[in-house]
């Protein structure tokens, strides 16, 4: 994915033309790819032990799904990765990299990296907080839906 940046800033004591270009992303399937084994070893780096990542590893363990069409159910199948759909827990189990330099905000599978445009070397920054975040899902086994994917220019 790339952003395309076209600066046509004057910087000066005044400024006068704020920009933030804002990058809204879209996670496919999000909260159905992430292994469990990864999420709770990366709970547990992050210094949740005891109780409360027990407590995590039981809202994630025993599930399984299976489909049913026309009356007949298919084998159920244990649940080895992603995060219940439609809780309160789910996305917060689903947290971005804190190497970029822009701001990030996740809302369940959706991801809004955003910075303010003062230079070229910003967009640059931007671009690059965009290819660690590829590189980040492609290590969690997610990607994000191109097709779903927006870049939002905000000026005065």
């Amino acid at each position: 994915m790339i952003y395309r940046c076209v600066t046509n800033i004057r910087i000066s004591a005044h400024f006068t033309h704020l920009r933030i270009d804002a990058i809204l992303l879209d996670f496919s399937k999000a909260f159905d790819t992430v292994p469990h084994q990864w999420l709770l070893c990366k709970l547990n780096h992050y210094g949740l032990r005891g109780q409360v990542l027990n407590w995590i590893t039981s809202f994630l363990a025993g599930r399984s799904q299976s489909v049913v069409c026309e009356g007949s159910a298919s084998t159920a199948k244990r649940v080895i990765s992603g995060v219940p759909q439609g809780t309160v827990l789910g996305p917060l189990l689903i947290d971005l990299p804190s190497c970029v330099q822009s701001t990030p905000r996740l809302f369940a599978d959706d991801c809004l990296l955003y910075r303010r445009i003062n230079a070229r070397s910003d967009c640059d920054i931007l671009q690059n907080d965009l290819d660690r975040l590829q590189e980040w899902a492609a290590t969690w086994q997610m990607c994000f839906n191109p097709d779903k994917c927006e870049v939002l220019r905000v000026t005065r």
